[in-house]
């Protein structure tokens, strides 16, 4: 199919009711469903230690742990984060996987291809089997840093986005980590084609900023974009490239970088707590300058707000951490990870905003913002992260939560459930998931495990079970 019918067949299909899980209505609470039934502790295929909790049936290899060998001989380095999966020869699946390395601690892979040579991120792309057997790996993308999430793209290539903008422009972060010696400005987009290594080139238009997730719109052509500015305000942004990325074939710099307002509202906070099903109108303000350049070192905090600023300076929302991002049915599904109240007896978490998640959906064809689902609590739902959608419409989600972290399911009618559990990790608090995503045919759901020996997981089993 040539490129234009491509995007026309997508306007038609994407003319219906507001789409996905944006249908969940008013219920916004917790209303839990069987899902797939209990879960239970189960082995991995690899080594036979049991690091998930799934239902009966189902089974996962672990693979690609950080210290394994490429195929050329480099070292996996770790902090597996975001992930997409494209379709590859005789039913495999083509991997593109972050990796969030802050610091200047070096560049793995060849370092003569690296954007900032001195930057430890980046991603990873493997071809692997249903079962998570892998058949190659390779660097794809290197010198970069804090490579968190990102998105799949229709034109078969993955933006990888860079949560930070350390640079030797800005004062050391919070880890104390000497900036000086980077050799490049961070904070961009940078786009990973599925058949070739990177050309590590930012899309510096897109914004400098801790970006988190990339949507693509296909009607469109923009390219909507989350903000994780940890103990900050956080926004949601488009960048309208100069061409639409289909006919271009990648995505181009020199376009537009616009953050969303609610129509009516000047600096609207939709990071506190919202009644159940709240919509709102929106509109879109200009970014004059989405690529600042500082002099004399200011420090992080200020240099990571210098986008946001200028967007609320001109009546752009409020959110509270927005991380994970989906495009389905012309609605982009986006995460406000610490968005809502704090629920009684509980504590706020640390960083901007006092609650356990919210589910935004944004309709990219009329323009209204819905607010699919607020945590209760968070025994229901605990600071989710990244997240994917089923074919069936059913989102995904990772959570990053303080006690035991789950995959949870979010079906279209508003119900939550447990699907995974992760085995706490002896001495490592912080282990979480990240990067979910269904390979071709949904016959299995690839996920990472970002901790201190990161990996990734293949998951299968009777997924016509239940609402995945």
């Amino acid at each position: 199919m040539d490129r234009r019918r491509f995007i026309s067949n997508v306007v038609a299909g994407m003319a219906g009711p507001f789409a996905g899980v944006a249908c969940a209505g008013a219920k916004g609470g917790a209303d839990p469903v069987r899902g797939y039934g209990p879960l239970r502790p189960v082995r991995d295929l690899r080594d036979g230690k049991a690091r998930l909790h799934l239902p009966d049936g189902f089974r996962y290899r672990s693979f690609s742990v950080a210290g394994d060998k490429y195929s050329d001989g480099s070292t996996v380095p770790g902090k597996h984060d975001g992930m997409a999966a494209f379709s590859g020869p005789k039913g495999s699946a083509v991997l593109i996987r972050n990796h969030e390395v802050n610091g200047p601690v070096g560049a793995f892979g060849d370092r003569r291809k690296a954007y900032d040579p001195m930057a430890g991120g980046g991603t990873s792309t493997l071809q692997v089997t249903r079962y998570g057997e892998v058949i190659s790996s390779m660097p794809s993308l290197n010198g970069t840093m804090m490579n968190c999430s990102g998105g799949p793209m229709a034109w078969r290539a993955w933006v990888s986005c860079e949560e930070t903008v350390n640079g030797p422009d800005v004062a050391d972060d919070r880890s104390g980590e000497d900036n000086s010696r980077l050799t490049r400005k961070h904070g961009y987009l940078f786009e990973v084609p599925v058949a070739r290594a990177a050309t590590a080139r930012p899309i510096r238009s897109a914004g400098r900023f801790p970006h988190e997730s990339a949507a693509f719109d296909p009607s469109s052509g923009a390219i909507y974009l989350t903000e994780d500015n940890f103990s900050f305000p956080s926004g949601f942004y488009r960048y309208l490239p100069p061409k639409h990325p289909i006919l271009a074939g990648r995505l181009l710099d020199g376009g537009r970088l616009q953050m969303l307002a609610v129509d009516g509202t000047d600096r609207a906070d939709l990071s506190k707590g919202q009644e159940p099903g709240a919509t709102y109108g929106t509109a879109w303000v200009d970014i004059d300058d989405p690529d600042p350049g500082f002099t004399g070192r200011p420090a992080y905090d200020e240099a990571a707000q210098a986008v946001g600023r200028q967007g609320r300076k001109k009546g752009a929302a409020i959110f509270a951490r927005l991380e994970g991002a989906v495009h389905h049915h012309g609605t982009v599904y986006f995460v406000s990870t610490q968005g809502g109240a704090t629920a009684p007896g509980e504590r706020a978490p640390d960083g901007f905003g006092d609650g356990r998640g919210q589910v935004w959906a944004y309709e990219t064809w009329s323009g209204r913002l819905r607010l699919v689902y607020e945590s209760p609590r968070s025994s229901v739902l605990d600071l989710p992260d990244n997240v994917t959608v089923s074919r069936r419409g059913t989102l995904v989600l990772c959570e990053d939560g303080d006690e035991d972290n789950y995959l949870r399911g979010l079906t279209k009618s508003g119900q939550i459930f447990d699907f995974c559990r992760l085995q706490p990790v002896a001495g490592d608090d912080g282990a979480e998931f990240a990067g979910t995503t269904f390979g071709p045919g949904g016959h299995t759901l690839y996920v990472n495990l970002q901790a201190r020996q990161g990996m990734s997981i293949a998951i299968w089993g009777p997924w016509e079970r239940g609402p995945f």
